[in-house]
């Protein structure tokens, strides 16, 4: 099998790194449904002389919990009355890389099948995959690369934890978008994570102060798809523990305070199998009729497919009127008030999805980006025109603009059964249930404080 780079391990490479005791764990994980890497850490030599010929198992209650990871109810394969067994780990060879920040670690990736071989239809990874075999049968290869911010605090974890995640400090007091000086006080952690990142086998971009104070961006070069998605999960968690090493905390979450949020920007294109351009015309210098109906395929499902951009509760606070996260369903050349920019020209040419957010599952967007996208294609769905000057005040759809609104746009979504399958939208339709009921009995801050004496 080729390597992705020649900074991933094959396993001769592995092989002889555990002889010779530079290796002595390796991780063996999967990506669940709010996007986290989730699995078992081995001994090496067992690796070795075991897990690469024998079957590894997990419980697969593991694709039928909330956050806290709490056993809810309303999941078709997964509960008490199914008895909660287990599903297969099938590791894919082509993610093996030492992960640097761990002494002594490698880490591989994993699809989940059902015993008799059968992909976990609601797997993340598997509705990736499934939409990529469907574009290569169109011929057509899809390149992807992700843009993400978060935050950064100076109390550690546990810390944060005690404050009840209030009046954290962050490493940055003032907006440092692109400042170099801001930044230069978080270097020590954000070059950490960036070498880290590229020795891990990601090809790292940059790093850059955003607007939000502690607000910070690593960007990575566009890959294939699937590699950009794994890269994305194993990055999320990597960060996490250098910053923890740090005795600093990180957050990705979609919306910390009344301030900017954290995005996933996504970005998007196909070329043909051979490496043809597809999406620009060359003869006119101008987009090809594939790309248009490909945007508006993207734009037509949006909506439905909301909840696999911004999945949780939090995610919609982002959404607010001139707050650089889109709340109108439109298009625009380089204009970063719509859902969906253009940007690029010839083989740069590449839609940008301004939806998502921090929190959202890799996966599932490019899932969802994929399938609305090859749809577009196939019925040659016409783009409408585009958004000029500020999207915020245009006459084009809304955004679902909470959860419950979300949910309900998938739950009743043909176009979401058609194109994605009816196990996937009654288990993605269960998790937001889930996190709908979990939130009904929240007593807030703000309800405290406005109603504890006044009413």
């Amino acid at each position: 099998m080729p390597l992705r780079n020649g900074r991933m391990l094959s396993v001769d490479a592995l092989s002889g790194q555990v002889r010779d005791g530079r290796i002595d764990t390796v991780i063996v994980a999967f990506t669940d449904m709010q996007g986290r890497l989730q699995g078992k850490r081995l001994h090496a030599h067992y690796f070795i002389d075991h897990a690469l010929t024998e079957p590894m198992e997990g419980c697969h209650y593991l694709l039928a919990v909330d956050v806290e990871m709490n056993t809810v109810a309303g999941y078709a394969d997964s509960g008490w009355e199914t008895g909660y067994g287990d599903m297969c780990f099938v590791l894919d060879m082509a993610t093996l890389r030492v992960m640097p920040h761990l002494p002594g670690t490698a880490l591989v990736q994993a699809d989940v099948t059902w015993h008799d071989g059968t992909p976990v239809a609601y797997s993340p990874r598997t509705m990736l995959s499934r939409q990529l075999a469907k574009a290569s049968a169109l011929g057509y290869q899809a390149l992807a690369g992700v843009e993400l911010e978060f935050m950064v605090f100076h109390e550690s974890y546990e810390r944060a934890a005690d404050l009840g995640y209030r009046n954290l400090t962050p490493v940055n007091q003032y907006n440092s978008d692109y400042s170099i000086l801001a930044t230069s006080r978080v270097e020590p952690l954000l070059r950490d994570i960036r070498n880290a990142a590229f020795a891990a086998g990601m090809n790292v971009e940059s790093a850059k102060g955003e607007c939000n104070p502690g607000q910070h961006e690593i960007g990575f070069l566009y890959d294939e798809a699937m590699v950009s998605a794994d890269n994305t999960v194993v990055y999320k968690n990597m960060a996490k523990e250098i910053a923890a090493h740090h005795g600093k905390s990180l957050t990705f979450m979609p919306k910390f305070n009344a301030r900017e949020g954290n995005s996933s920007h996504i970005h998007l294109s196909l070329r043909g199998i051979d490496d043809s351009l597809v999406f620009w015309d060359a003869a006119t210098g101008t987009r090809s009729a594939l790309y248009e109906h490909f945007i508006a395929g993207v734009l037509a499902t949006m909506r439905d497919f909301a909840l696999l951009y911004a999945p949780n509760i939090n995610s919609y606070k982002r959404f607010s009127n001139r707050s650089f996260a889109p709340i109108k369903i439109g298009w625009g050349e380089d204009n970063r008030t719509c859902a969906v920019r253009l940007v690029g020209r010839s083989g740069g040419a590449r839609l940008e999805n301004r939806v998502p957010g921090g929190d959202a599952n890799t996966y599932l967007a490019l899932a969802a980006m994929l399938a609305g996208g090859l749809y577009g294609i196939e019925a040659e769905l016409e783009l409408p025109p585009p958004e000029s000057g500020s999207a915020y005040g245009s006459d084009a759809p809304t955004m679902p603009l909470s959860l419950a609104e979300a949910r309900d746009a998938f739950a009743d979504s043909d176009m979401a059964q058609q194109l994605l399958g009816k196990d996937v939208v009654n288990h993605y339709t269960n998790m937001a249930d889930v996190e709908i009921d979990a939130f009904s009995t929240v007593v807030t801050d703000w309800e405290l404080q406005r109603s504890f004496e006044r009413m």
